[in-house]
């Protein structure tokens, strides 16, 4: 849980509202929940001092401001009162607890279609209102669109633009959230956006809400961009009447996309919206329990502290709490946190015990991925009985874990159960890409610190609480190039990208290609879209090519199967780090491969005094990631000892874990300010070997000399 409390600098009272909490904050300003003298609660957005004292900026607010109070929908928040010309200028609005629906889906997964259709129809009406007012909204996403029990609201109007504002966008500045701007967003070349770029970009919400995907993946920013431009939407799994409709919504040409008035329209469904069954019933029970909390909120009221204590609300009080106001941030979650801390901790009520000491791993621990992710815990686990165990230990320390399955799906709301656990003071996790991806909104939201020790995508520096503990994809796959180069003369080499693992593959096979060909080889790219099971006519083509040298990016399912249809090629064949899995190496056709991966060796020689702990603790070698886990918990212990034995608060972790200098058994640890990463990144050649992998050693960290030199 998030600290939402005043601090000392910030202000009491805001345009005829008293400020009771923080809410968020974002590139524009601060947002606070306030209280009128009415006694409505508002979300208080005021601006920051670097935009207060440009009056262009000024003058724009003020156009926005009047456009947005003239936005006429029960789906739309409604502006209650506005001072572009204050000091601090300021914009409020009325307040709804409910979750984001990137909460609910993050949680509980695609809403059901019905839902998703009645979900279109009234945003569809929410902005055929916004665009008659004038107003273009420019970040229809998820995180945007706050669930209550009679329907939507959207919210944030911090990048909306008039429909007649000249500076719309500019030739170099790309406006919007990735993965759900339409191409003209996304190509900022200076077109105007109209109505039909929030077309476009609700039909991603559509998407995303119906398969629990955004419908151009997920991965680095400019790859995002680039399939808003220029691929199609992945619409698995919609039903083939709504996925028509939402098609139209994702043309490339603006003109080819309908109003939103049409949209509302096409959307066909025989209940009419803005009725309390339009939620299925897990998603009402989080929008309840989200708006239980703020049950407590008149509490803090000192006319009111007298009061007696109110009875437990029936679901129908919940119901209607629930749909009652809209806000200007989705940061229901977090004020609710915040109100149920300041009910719990009221006079007269038993205090709670101090908080421990403890330390979480978000894992997966049950899923297709257990042996890495049981590896990771076990590692940090053996570094946490090893502190335990010294006599001069300034506090005894825990290990909780929370088990995400490896599951996108599943992944927040594992996050949530240690952001819920007040001894958690920082964590490692998560196993995957995907799931790290989904769960670190929830960390971030309590300013828990987390470290990952596997996530390797390029998503993340806009978190403030993360860090990573590993080399990028990018990065390992340039020291894959380099070791291809340093140890084979074959070419031309084989390339081939399985679209199924998704960025991991595109940023190995974009590397790759540039430095085998920057060293005046040739290399034979080929794609197979994903979910190909039959490699077969591929690698005859690429074999008929005379490739003397093979590359797979993909996942391990996919290294298998290329593996097994390039048996008797006598060349070397290198595979990218999901293949780094005992699964692969049984494979009797994966004798020979060579995986380059961020990952030691559990018997490389920096790591065999761990390796002979690790055995005597839990009977066993240890796994790939052990190690790693074993590091990863040992940084973060080392930050909390540094505290001498005062508890620190989670959000002061965050600063001192970031400028940390480490010496771990498999690698240094100092973290780039800016990009939030290893310094000095540090990746390792794996070959498979009578069933098994052998350690070859760390893999080369610059490009060999030009052949020839």
């Amino acid at each position: 849980m998030t600290d939402r409390s005043l601090g000392p600098c910030d202000p009491s009272f805001i345009g005829g509202h008293r400020l009771l909490a923080r809410l968020g904050e974002g590139g524009m300003g601060v947002v606070y929940l306030g209280r009128t003298e009415s006694g409505a609660l508002a979300a208080v957005k005021v601006i920051q001092a670097e935009f207060a004292h440009d009056d262009a900026f000024r003058a724009r607010f003020r156009r926005e401001a009047d456009a947005a109070r003239r936005v006429d929908s029960p789906w739309v928040v409604k502006v209650t009162g506005a001072d572009p010309d204050a000091e601090q200028p300021w914009l409020a609005t009325a307040f709804e607890p409910g979750p984001s629906l990137a909460d609910a889906v993050g949680r509980h997964g695609p809403l059901p279609l019905r839902t998703v259709r009645l979900l279109g129809k009234m945003l569809a009406r929410a902005l055929a209102a916004v665009h008659e007012a004038g107003l273009v909204h420019r970040d229809v996403k998820p995180g945007n669109i706050l669930l209550a029990a009679d329907g939507p609201r959207l919210i944030d109007f911090g990048i909306a633009r008039s429909l007649d504002d000249t500076a719309i966008t500019s030739a170099d500045l790309v406006v919007g959230s990735p993965g759900f701007l339409s191409p003209e967003q996304a190509t900022a070349g200076g077109e105007r956006l109209g109505p039909a770029s929030d077309v476009f970009s609700l039909g991603c919400v559509l998407a995303y809400a119906a398969t629990g995907r955004p419908p151009f993946g997920s991965g680095a920013v400019d790859a995002l961009l680039y399939r808003a431009v220029h691929d199609s939407p992945d619409l698995d799994g919609v039903a083939e009447e709504t996925a028509a409709v939402l098609l139209r919504c994702l043309a490339k040409d603006p003109a080819d996309r309908p109003s939103a008035a049409e949209l509302d329209a096409a959307l066909v469904e025989d209940v009419s919206p803005g009725t309390a069954e339009w939620l299925p019933a897990d998603v009402v029970r989080m929008v309840a329990e989200r708006s239980a909390a703020m049950l407590a909120l008149p509490e803090i009221q000192a006319t009111l502290a007298e009061a007696p204590p109110e009875p437990a609300p029936s679901r129908r009080r919940f119901l209607a709490v629930a749909s009652g106001g809209a806000a200007v941030l989705a940061a229901g979650g977090g004020v609710a946190a915040w109100a149920a801390r300041r009910h719990n901790g009221g006079s007269g009520k038993k205090q709670a015990a101090a908080p421990g000491w403890a330390l979480g791993v978000q894992a997966d621990l049950s899923g297709a991925g257990r042996e890495a992710g049981q590896a990771q815990e076990q590692g940090a686990r053996l570094a946490v009985e090893e502190f335990n165990a010294r006599r001069d230990k300034p506090f005894t320390l825990e290990l909780k874990t929370s088990d995400d399955a490896g599951r996108a799906d599943r992944a927040a709301a594992a996050a949530q159960r240690l952001a819920d656990d007040p001894d958690v003071l920082a964590v490692l996790g998560s196993s995957t890409d995907e799931t790290t991806q989904a769960a670190l909104p929830v960390y971030d939201a309590a300013l828990l610190p987390v470290i990952s020790m596997s996530a390797g995508q390029n998503l993340y520096q806009n978190i403030r609480s993360f860090v990573r503990g590993r080399p990028l994809h990018g990065t390992v796959a340039m020291k894959l190039a380099f070791h291809l180069e340093a140890t084979s003369a074959a070419t031309p080499v084989g390339v081939l990208l399985d679209r199924t693992a998704g960025d991991v593959s595109w940023q190995t096979v974009q590397m790759v290609n540039f430095i085998v060909r920057k060293y005046g080889d040739a290399t034979h790219p080929r794609v197979v879209p994903a979910g190909t099971t039959d490699f077969g006519p591929v690698l005859k083509d690429m074999r008929g090519a005379g490739i003397k040298a093979f590359v797979y990016a993909g996942p391990l399912e996919g290294a298998i199967r290329a593996a097994r249809g390039l048996a008797g090629f006598e060349g070397p064949k290198y595979a990218a780090e999901p293949a780094l899995d005992p699964r692969f190496a049984a494979e009797e056709s994966a004798a020979g491969w060579t995986v380059v991966a961020t990952a030691i060796g559990p018997d490389a020689a920096p790591v065999r005094s761990f390796a002979q702990a690790f055995r005597g603790r839990y009977g066993h070698a240890p796994g790939f990631w052990a190690a790693e886990g074993y590091d990863a918990a040992n940084l973060l212990i080392s930050r909390l000892t540094a505290t001498r034995g005062v508890r620190p608060a989670r959000k002061a972790l965050v600063a001192p874990l970031r400028a940390a200098t480490y010496r771990g058994i498999t690698r240094d640890f100092a973290f780039d300010p800016k990009m939030l990463q290893l310094s000095t990144p540090a990746s390792f050649v794996h070959q498979v070997r009578d069933g098994a992998f052998r350690y070859l050693g760390p893999a080369p960290d610059k490009a060999p000399q030009p052949k020839g030199s």
